[in-house]
């Protein structure tokens, strides 16, 4: 009995040419990878073990961690960096639009303020608004307002104003990079319906700036919630002065420099689950899927497991 093979069809008559074998990958090993994570590991050890044998009273934490006066602090801590963010962030969006505008004077007025106060230490503001009251003895704005300089600049408005201002200059780049983001076909479009240049810039090119201009602000929100902790040099009993004064009373300043930064790490962790929110509602007109949520992969992660279970079952 003899088998017609057909040489072009790489089989008997009349079947289907046998496809390629199948190749067996194998993947490669990454010693390198198992060496950093071991050594990694090794250091992390070493660091938990230097502050388990260190002379640190660590129930000292608990006790002081919801004081009354530690608390104070945080509160502070918090509208410090509330009403700073909001001065910086309406100072950025003026000298944002300033710096654009076609006016030569106030295009560089704008463009003097970001360079002088991006160009300065923040630290060195505060100090310098701290210390004005060595320059003038009194503040005189006319009819309105008289008085000695020393009672006009508390440390809270010392505190205020070195980080609002400081935070406009900032915030002026970052609206600036929102605001060129947009292409100029919108504003052209905007400018052929009739639309004036105020309402184009709020209407039209504001709203798709956004995209550009939130995930670099939730940055400075959280960042500025930490330079906080640098008014503390100009009196002003936020958490982390507060920190260290009770640990300068209760004989334990390294453990109170601990309890603040727990509490900035808390506090920041709550600033950066309201930036991704932030973020993912801007992200609606761009995305055409919006990421999952940190609940929604908790509740696919659960539903897969439970329908694992079932399947086994």
């Amino acid at each position: 009995m003899t088998v017609d093979i057909d040489k072009t069809a790489g089989g008997p008559a009349g079947t289907p040419p046998a496809g390629p074998e199948a190749i067996k990958a194998i993947p490669v090993r990454h010693y390198g990878r198992y060496i950093s994570a071991v050594i990694a590991l090794a250091l992390l050890a070493a660091v938990v073990y230097a502050f388990s044998q260190g002379k640190i009273n660590w129930g000292a934490i608990p006790d002081y961690f919801f004081d009354d006066r530690i608390l104070s602090g945080m509160g502070k801590t918090l509208l410090l960096t509330v009403l700073a963010m909001l001065i910086g962030v309406v100072g950025g969006i003026l000298l944002a639009v300033m710096r654009l505008s076609k006016n030569p004077v106030t295009s560089s007025i704008a463009w003097f303020y970001i360079w002088f106060f991006r160009g300065t230490p923040v630290l060195v503001q505060l100090v310098v608004w701290f210390n004005l009251g060595l320059v003038f003895e009194y503040i005189n704005l006319g009819p309105f307002y008289r008085d000695e300089w020393s009672d006009f600049m508390t440390p809270f408005l010392t505190a205020l104003l070195g980080l609002g201002l400081n935070e406009a200059a900032y915030m002026a780049e970052i609206c600036r990079a929102g605001l060129l983001a947009v292409d100029e076909g919108q504003t052209e479009a905007a400018h052929a319906l009739g639309m004036s240049h105020a309402k184009t810039l709020r209407r039209i090119v504001v709203p798709q700036a956004m995209r550009v201009i939130v995930p670099p602000t939730g940055n400075e929100v959280i960042n500025m919630l930490k330079t906080t902790s640098l008014v503390s040099v100009v009196q002003y009993s936020e958490l982390f002065r507060v920190a260290q004064d009770i640990g300068q009373t209760s004989g334990a300043p390294a453990e109170m420099l601990f309890l603040a930064a727990a509490w900035y790490l808390l506090l920041t962790s709550v600033f950066s689950v309201g930036q991704y929110y932030l973020e993912r509602y801007y992200a609606r007109g761009a995305s055409r899927q919006l990421p999952p949520t940190p609940w929604q992969k908790v509740k696919a992660n659960v539903l897969s497991l439970s329908s694992r279970k079932g399947a086994t079952a």
